[in-house]
């Protein structure tokens, strides 16, 4: 009987041990609603499929300024951010003046985030110039989209003439098809849903960005990325569209482990096919863009790209 107990006792303890010694990845990602929450949890599927011993899992969490926040305070290992956000916590700037410079690193460049202004026939808008005077739905209050809007306006001189209204993606397209505004803002991977919709029932037109305006903003703003919509990224889109792009940046802190966010990033990048066919969007994330994060990238993740590039 002792003999017995004492085997079961040492399984168990072997067990125990087993478990404790399998490394956790949090991600901390957005709301189950949005593609943050999406992407990290197929992010997640990859580590756990790919890294022997490790255990990740997708947080829910409040989004870009919230990860930032906890990823730092080593509270979570990884995180999902706008491009604008990770570059104003890595300088302290933004909403990080309180809280000073915090300690992240990139990862990765995971795909665009793009800032697409569109309209309809009979509002006699047909580029940024007749926007003064008029009525736009810049995006829900103080979001990313809004806040970038307001950014490109006033390059273009015209924010103080317009009349702002602060609605969600799907309030704005249905008060552009009402006649309520006369433009709605959208900052969303492209195509989005709202965006398709518009084009389904209006004759929708976004508009495009001259290259002089996009180029002033972004010495402005570093963080920000000259983007173009292709030719039929909308069913009537028939002419290429130049606008700004905020992208989502996979990131962690700086003090993380170099051989563990190696083998994350190896994780996710020797699987993208996997990785893939989660979601439309998670299609973009690439090897070619991997690196052109706003801030340095973490040495674990530099040492992988760099391996896959030959140097």
């Amino acid at each position: 009987m002792f003999k017995k107990v004492f085997i079961a006792s040492a399984l168990c303890a072997t067990l125990v041990t087993s478990a404790m010694a399998a490394d956790r990845v949090s991600i901390g990602t957005g709301g189950t609603g949005g593609l943050f929450y999406v992407i990290g949890a197929g992010i997640s599927e990859s580590i756990n499929k790919h890294m022997d011993n490790t255990t990740a899992r997708a947080e829910v969490t409040g989004a870009s300024v919230e990860n930032n926040h906890r990823v730092a305070a080593g509270q979570m290992t990884l995180g999902l951010s706008s491009s604008s956000t990770l570059y104003e916590a890595k300088n302290g700037q933004g909403p990080f003046k309180v809280s000073g410079p915090l300690d992240v690193a990139g990862i990765a460049y995971l795909y665009p985030a793009v800032l697409q202004i569109a309209t309809k026939s009979g509002t006699g808008v047909n580029s940024f110039e007749e926007l003064k005077g008029k009525r736009v739905s810049m995006g829900p209050p103080g979001s990313n989209a809004a806040v970038l809007a307001t950014r490109l306006l006033q390059e273009y001189g015209v924010f103080k003439d317009i009349t702002p209204r602060f609605l969600s993606y799907n309030e704005g397209v249905k008060a552009l098809i009402n006649g309520q505004v006369d433009a709605t803002v959208v900052l969303a991977g492209a195509p989005t849903a709202s965006l398709i919709d518009l084009d389904s029932q209006t004759d929708m037109k976004l508009l495009s960005a001259k290259i002089e305006k996009l180029e002033s903003l972004i010495q402005k703003y570093p963080f920000y990325q000259a983007y173009s919509l292709p030719v039929g990224t909308y069913p009537d889109q028939t002419s290429p569209v130049t606008m700004i792009n905020d992208p989502a940046i996979l990131f962690t802190s700086g003090k993380e482990d170099q051989s563990t966010v190696y083998n994350i990033t190896k994780a996710i990048f020797d699987n993208l096919d996997e990785l893939g066919q989660i979601h439309p969007q998670a299609k973009a994330i690439s090897l070619k863009t991997a690196k052109y994060t706003p801030i340095a990238l973490h040495p674990g993740a530099k040492k992988y790209f760099d391996e896959v590039s030959g140097k």
